[in-house]
């Protein structure tokens, strides 16, 4: 799957793209997977959204395909 990160997720993450090659991982364990070893990205992550093929994931046990796309999105401010 290619992961992008946004803006602090991105800061956090040092990078803006990373690749996975698993299937069937839930979006909690996508986010497991990712923050391990990570603590300042496990620290946004937590609050963090995710859309996969452009819809966002509401649970956590939504399962996600190698061929995904996800977006890591922090949350924006704005008016």
């Amino acid at each position: 799957m290619q992961i992008t990160f946004y803006a602090g997720a991105a800061d956090a993450a040092g990078t803006t793209t990373a690749e996975l090659d698993e299937d069937g991982l839930t979006a909690a364990e996508l986010l497991g997977r990712l923050s391990r070893g990570e603590d300042a990205l496990a620290a946004v992550l937590g609050c963090c959204s995710l859309l996969v093929d452009g819809a966002p994931v509401r649970e956590p046990d939504t399962r996600i395909s190698r061929s995904a796309r996800v977006d890591v999105l922090p949350p924006f401010a704005g008016g």
